[in-house]
């Protein structure tokens, strides 16, 4: 049996409805039933969280391959409790998502999710490590400035990134959790072309049928930003410096993976907004 974490996420959702449409009956460990109430009847709920030693017991109970994800500050502590626990169960294989470049190390993202690969590189349970890089669901938190004055702002220059569309991701983890001969493989995931986050105006603009623009402003008003809206300040000093690997053109490598994985080419930044077109309107 497999256990989903973060199915009320992006990738955990997607893998969890991948799973569900594959024939499975996965577990979901989520904090909100309610949240995750799409899924009743086609998968087994079981409440709680990470950070609830009995919950995850629990929902661990019988599972032989469990999908990792965590978000925020505290992702990599939860992870790290994951893991041991996992093995505490005896699940013989957990699929980890990860994020490109974690084998460098040389931001605070790669070093929260290397640590944990480490982490399961010496635990004795099989892994698989996914490796994605920015989402293209990424591109929403831009919509309400796209519809308000038609502009995406952002700190990253004339930067490239490879988006990845998340349905190719959970497919990607869906053939890793179903399917023999992904134990100890890295798979770095990304779509078929680098864009400029000019380009991905243009492609949102396209399809809504109007103008959007990218605004290139300071890494410090950026910052402000994301502060003044909430986030932790942990958490946005390590979007900064992830802005800054963009802007120095880090991101635009395009990998193989996908199509290597799923045997059909990654998904395209245009069919991505195409479907999606609404959430710009």
């Amino acid at each position: 049996m497999i256990l989903v974490t973060g199915a009320t996420g992006t990738i955990g959702g997607e893998v969890a409805r991948q799973l569900i449409a594959a024939g499975q009956k996965p577990r979901l460990l989520v904090r909100s039933p309610e949240k995750a109430k799409a899924f009743e009847g086609t998968a087994e709920l079981f409440k709680g969280d990470l950070d609830d030693a009995t919950a995850l017991a629990n929902a661990l109970k019988g599972i032989d391959k469990l999908f990792l994800v965590t978000a925020g500050l505290d992702g990599a502590r939860l992870e790290a409790k994951a893991i041991d626990a996992a093995k505490a169960a005896g699940v013989k294989h957990v699929v980890k998502l990860s994020v490109a470049g974690a084998e460098y190390e040389a931001i605070t993202f790669a070093k929260w999710h290397r640590g944990n690969e480490k982490k399961l590189e010496a635990s004795g349970l099989a892994w698989t490590f996914l490796r994605p890089g920015n989402f293209m669901t990424n591109s929403v938190m831009s919509a309400d400035t796209i519809k308000r004055d038609g502009a995406i702002y952002s700190p990253v220059g004339d930067g490239k990134s490879a988006l990845v569309d998340p349905v190719d991701i959970g497919a990607v983890a869906v053939k890793a959790l179903t399917t023999s001969g992904h134990e100890g493989k890295i798979y770095t995931l990304s779509g078929p072309v680098a864009l400029s986050t000019q380009e991905q105006a243009d492609i949102i603009g396209k399809a809504i049928g109007r103008p959007v623009k990218h605004v290139d402003v300071p890494p410090e008003a950026a910052r402000d930003g994301m502060l003044k809206a909430g986030l932790p300040e942990g958490y946005v000093n390590a979007l900064i410096e992830l802005y800054g690997v963009m802007k120095a053109g880090m991101t635009a490598a395009v990998s193989p993976d996908v199509e290597k994985v799923l045997g059909r080419k990654a998904g395209t930044f245009e069919a991505w907004v195409s479907r999606n077109a609404a959430a710009f309107k």
